[in-house]
């Protein structure tokens, strides 16, 4: 009977894996095809484009900040810089306990104003709401309101002030690209369908700054943030890029993205209550635009618009990953009605079941598979020959996946300054079936468990270490 039963998982395995290496492959020949297509575009035409179309809409920058006191005057400033005509930036400090609101009243000199308070979406309540005396600060808010338990409250609270038609979700830790909203607008100039716009990301782990600006980019010493690096990397240079080549996006990352304001309050805003509030918009903006007979596209481009830090010891990773985790079967159980429903178009016939099949039983398979190969080893079941042989393949395709992202992003030249940056990445693909990928598989387990368990959590703080920063003064002390 146990033979039987470790024999036909044997075989599940291998069926499983090989359809999914054939999915890595579909998904890297749709993406190569698509950023060729896309960067056709030169920024001097997206320029100008947008400089003169009469149809540029206004964006609103909407950026969370939790106990972000040790770097949010920087990070607010580099929001501030971007190259747009029309923009706000709305940073909603969620019911912080460290020095935050503070740093940002005496830094960009706010004021408390009267507002009206009319909730389109359901959020915490708000505090107070602030604006800047000073003229250069003019397109900043602040929003003051008490502790949701999860980022998508917090940007519901952004929402209820917003006041252009468009609007950026994005962390108060992430850098963006002067041109990022220029990139981002584009396409939605260019097919007026289209209610969200992903942005490339990448790390900011490694960089410095000088006077809040990049002025090296260059990979980090820190082994644990190039993991996530060339992960960031596959996740947007292949997989979303891919998935957008036929309208099948499973997410705008929560990093970056650009959506349609109209369609998400009407679609009931973020799911206050979710932990994978990047996936849980995309479907409830699929779903409301389904269920009312609207055309939709969400779209993915091949440009860096933001840099963000990752977590750098494993510790804030663990807890950053453990909630993804949870986010994702929490989402699983609310839109499973979606799943292989025609009527919810290519999101429910073909990225729901894939997200299923592969992103959600992944760690699960994986885990048993770990559990009965260890058991194999202490019965001697193993069959060595098969197991290397396997192992190899695998092992091989993972480095030439990893390889094909690295060379890839140093032909766009969209990542570092040093060449040395990219032998990093080489380097880390080598070792991130051994030592990252595991981790992760259990702290995705771990985040089924907490969900099912009904254990406690909540989005908390992710600020751990920041880029190097130079500023005149250190110049001159040099």
């Amino acid at each position: 009977m146990w033979q039987i039963l470790f024999t036909s998982y044997g075989f599940f395995v291998f069926f499983y894996s090989l359809a999914l290496i054939i999915s890595y492959v579909a998904l890297l020949i749709l993406a190569y095809r698509y950023s060729t297509h896309y960067r056709r575009w030169t920024l001097d035409y997206v320029q100008q484009m947008v400089e003169t179309s009469p149809f540029t809409p206004g964006v609103s920058i909407v950026a969370p900040a939790y106990n972000e006191g040790v770097n949010i005057v920087e990070n607010v400033r580099s929001l501030l810089r971007q190259n747009y005509p029309k923009f706000e930036v709305v940073i909603v400090n969620d019911g912080s306990t460290d020095d935050t609101l503070e740093k940002l009243i005496n830094n960009f000199s706010l004021i408390e104003v009267p507002y009206d308070y009319v909730y389109h979406i359901h959020c915490q309540r708000f505090r107070r709401l602030f604006r800047s005396t000073d003229y250069h600060y003019r397109n900043l808010v602040v929003v003051d309101k008490e502790n949701g338990g999860t980022k998508a409250d917090a940007v519901n609270g952004g929402l209820n002030v917003v006041q252009y038609p468009f609007f950026i979700n994005t962390d108060s830790d992430c850098i963006l690209a002067k041109d990022a909203i220029y990139q981002c607008i584009f396409p939605v100039l260019l097919n007026h369908n289209i209610i969200a716009v992903s942005g490339t990301m990448s790390m900011s782990n490694g960089f410095v700054l000088r006077n809040n600006e990049i002025v090296e980019y260059k990979a980090s010493s820190n082994p644990l943030a190039v993991f996530q690096d060339l992960e960031y990397k596959r996740s947007f240079l292949i997989g979303k890029m891919g998935w957008s080549n036929f309208n099948a996006m499973p997410n705008v990352s929560g990093g970056y993205g650009l959506f349609n304001t109209n369609i998400v309050i009407a679609a009931g805003g973020y799911g206050f209550d979710s932990f994978a509030e990047d996936m849980d918009m995309i479907y409830r903006m699929v779903r409301y635009c389904c269920d009312f007979n609207r055309p939709y596209r969400v779209v993915q481009i091949p440009h860096t618009c933001c840099w963000t830090e990752g977590p750098s010891t494993f510790k804030v990773l663990y807890r950053q990953r453990v909630r993804w985790g949870r986010g994702l079967i929490q989402l699983m159980h609310q839109h499973f009605n979606m799943l292989l429903n025609p009527k919810y178009k290519i999101l429910g016939m073909v990225t729901m079941p894939y997200a299923l099949l592969f992103e959600f039983l992944a760690p699960i398979i994986e885990g048993i598979g770990f559990v009965m190969f260890v058991y194999l080893i202490i019965v001697g079941g193993v069959n060595w020959m098969s197991f290397w042989t396997v192992f190899v393949m695998v092992y091989i395709f993972a480095i030439l996946l990893s390889q094909f992202v690295v060379f890839y992003d140093y032909i766009l030249g969209s990542s570092y300054t040093r060449t040395r940056s990219y032998g990093r990445l080489l380097l880390a693909a080598l070792f991130e079936p051994f030592i990252y990928h595991p981790f992760i598989t259990f702290c995705s387990l771990n985040g089924y468990f907490n969900y099912l368990f009904k254990r406690k959590a909540s989005w908390g703080n992710m600020t751990r270490t920041r880029y190097k920063v130079e500023d005149d003064d250190a110049e001159e002390k040099k």
